[in-house]
């Protein structure tokens, strides 16, 4: 009986990738426990450069601390990166050249020169990495994503209660940069012109940003953030033609109106409009299914498929690189 029950045990941990995790914060602890949790994954332990914090969490919850982030880097397979940003290329840069996938919390780096060296290693090592733009997780963006075909004009709110964490860098990167990235993973377009403004009320940096962002196809998009806000929202509207699609990130909710010619006859029911042509449209609603999810688990369980699997992680590197890039230029054209 011993011996299935060592078979047994043995099977459960077959495929599982060993992982650390760097950083222990709050952000880090959320993905401690998920990890831990995860039948995709074996936490190792975890290293955080703040020795009382990193004790604190090891005595509370029981994860491995290790005082040396390159034994950690050398017991792990997978290295999830929840540091300040400022510190995400160094740790990445060290996790890459010792052959180890990563996985790196948004921003992909603090410049854009970072972010192209990482992709640069990346490529050199062989490795897969994942950038943690969760929001391209959340079930109702997943419920609408592929009904968003062509956008011509997208806007969006992402408002924040003010939190001192996070301050560390501008409110682009630290909310806007989640709308960017999910507008870039719909719009098949380069990017041609952006205009922007941005104020700083209590941080050193801007707190409440405003952007345009005009695309090659002629799609238009217009970002509002705030992290000094009366209350929270994150919400996005795609148009484009015959249908409205509106995403309540925070609410996890959906609206999907769409037109369509309308019918000879009618019913007595049928919302029907005609434009100044002549052209009668019927608006009908549709209702996807929104699948709850845990938005984090999920981004990191996919990112072990693409790993096991050999295929492309749901964010690349290179896509986090874009996000970071034109969320640069937003900021670049604030003195402008």
């Amino acid at each position: 009986m011993k011996e299935w029950c060592h078979i047994l045990i043995f099977d459960k941990n077959k495929g599982m990738l060993k992982v650390g995790v760097l950083g222990a914060g709050h952000l880090g602890k959320i993905h401690l426990r998920l990890l831990n949790e995860s039948d995709k994954y074996e936490l190792v332990g975890f290293h955080d450069p703040d020795e009382i914090n990193a004790k604190k969490v090891a005595d509370e919850f029981g994860y491995t601390y290790f005082e040396n982030i390159n034994t950690l880097i050398d017991e792990a397979e997978v290295i999830d990166i929840v540091t300040p940003t400022l510190s995400h290329f160094d740790c990445a840069k060290k996790t890459i050249e010792k052959g180890r996938h990563v996985f790196i919390e948004k921003p992909i780096t603090n410049t854009l020169e970072e972010a192209e060296e990482l992709l640069e290693l990346a490529e050199k090592h062989k490795i897969k990495g994942q950038v943690g733009h969760v929001e391209r997780f959340n079930p109702a963006f997943l419920a609408v994503k592929d009904q968003i075909k062509n956008p011509m004009f997208i806007e969006t709110h992402r408002l924040a209660e003010f939190n001192p964490r996070g301050t560390d860098v501008p409110v682009v990167l630290d909310l806007m940069i989640h709308d960017i990235d999910a507008i870039l993973s719909v719009v098949n377009s380069e990017v041609k012109q952006i205009n922007a403004s941005g104020v700083s009320v209590i941080s050193n940096s801007p707190d409440i940003a405003n952007a345009r962002i005009e695309f090659e196809n002629g799609c238009v998009a217009n970002l509002t953030a705030s992290r000094i806000s009366l209350k929270n929202m994150r919400k996005s509207r795609f148009f484009q033609r015959d249908a409205y699609i509106s995403v309540d990130f925070l609410e996890k909710k959906v609206e999907v109106v769409k037109m369509k010619d309308a019918p000879d006859k009618p019913g007595d029911f049928d919302m029907v409009l005609q434009n100044a042509e002549g052209e009668k449209k019927q608006i009908y609603f549709e209702n996807p299914d929104i699948e709850a999810n845990n938005a984090i688990l999920d981004e990191l369980e996919t990112f072990a498929d693409a790993i096991n699997d050999n295929t492309e992680p749901v964010v690349t590197l290179k896509q986090g690189t874009n996000a970071l890039r034109v969320a640069l230029q937003i900021i670049d054209s604030f003195n402008k």
